[in-house]
């Protein structure tokens, strides 16, 4: 099968080695070099990295042009797959192949429509997170669907479930990708009822807040990006927390009890423990290494 390829991060690299280990890709569409992570070089997108490692010509784009209209064309693909690619699509891209356009989302649609399902999964406290095969219509994540699929949340850092996502979502394609081929794909419609959606997550959202539960806060560090992190202040000096759970013990609200190595959070119905942060001008490390330095006797904490 001829495929024209579009995505952007990680999350779509297994779709594209699948999709380059069992059919023709044609064409890859990325978006351009940013800077990406800590760094202030040009950096290319995930895609990018692999569909060039792969052999597989490139085409980088912010939006969808007469002249990308015009390559996409020339690619004469039987069906165009899109994951994660961050642009949208015109109507003439969905009309542009005979298959027509499916779609690699990160959610059990109709649930978490839009940028963010999986994080809005782990903040919600969803048991589970799935990945959904579904054609791309003119509405947002709105067309129907052929494969579902889902793993389960429990403890699991954001980009955990992402990796298990985009590897589950790469199986599903391929399946849905031949039962498109021999006609035996069934599309089953959303339902417009259950529909939620999941809009970016903020920085303002992740403060960790000693007024909140620790369950909550909890899932703010489970749920924690670059682009987003989970932050608090420990005696007036801002900290990243990478790691967390909910601790057995208690502590008062705003409270910090360091004690033997352990990092323990007082929140409003319990406490949380610090398992691995990244003090602000610091390397990452683990808390009980962290916890060393921390000398005062009595310590709070506060938003950031």
């Amino acid at each position: 099968m001829r495929i024209v390829f579009m995505g952007t991060p990680g999350f779509a690299v297994p779709s594209l080695r699948a999709l380059a280990g069992a059919h023709d890709v044609r064409l890859v569409l990325t978006r351009p070099d940013a800077v990406r992570g800590r760094g202030k070089r040009l950096e290319p997108s995930a895609v990018k990295a692999a569909a060039t490692e792969l052999g597989i010509d490139v085409l980088e784009t912010k939006r969808i042009t007469d002249d990308v209209m015009s390559s996409i064309r020339a690619a004469e693909p039987d069906v165009i797959v899109v994951a994660a690619f961050g642009c949208i699509l015109p109507d003439a891209v969905l009309k542009a192949a005979p298959l027509g356009c499916v779609n690699v989302h990160a959610s059990s649609l109709p649930r978490w429509r839009g940028a963010a399902p999986i994080q809005r999964a782990i903040l919600s406290g969803d048991a589970r997170a799935g990945v959904s095969i579904m054609r791309v219509v003119h509405d947002l994540d709105a067309g129907a669907y052929c494969r579902q699929a889902d793993v389960e949340v429990g403890e699991k850092s954001c980009p955990q479930v992402m990796g298990e996502l985009a590897e589950l979502g790469a199986r599903e394609l391929l399946v849905a990708l031949d039962q498109m081929a021999d006609g035996t794909a069934v599309w089953v419609e959303q339902d417009e009822s259950k529909v939620t959606y999941a809009k970016k997550v903020e920085k303002a959202e992740m403060l960790l807040d000693p007024a909140a539960t620790a369950l909550d806060n909890r899932r703010r560090v489970q749920t924690s990006l670059d682009a987003a992190p989970a932050r608090m202040a420990v005696a007036g000096r801002g900290v990243r927390v990478l790691a967390a759970r909910v601790a057995e013990e208690g502590a008062a609200r705003g409270e910090v009890i360091v004690r033997h190595g352990r990092v323990i959070a007082g929140c409003a119905d319990g406490a949380i423990e610090l398992l691995r942060v990244k003090p602000d001008g610091k390397r990452e490390m683990e808390a009980s290494a962290w916890a060393a330095g921390l000398r005062q006797k009595q310590l709070a904490w506060e938003h950031v």
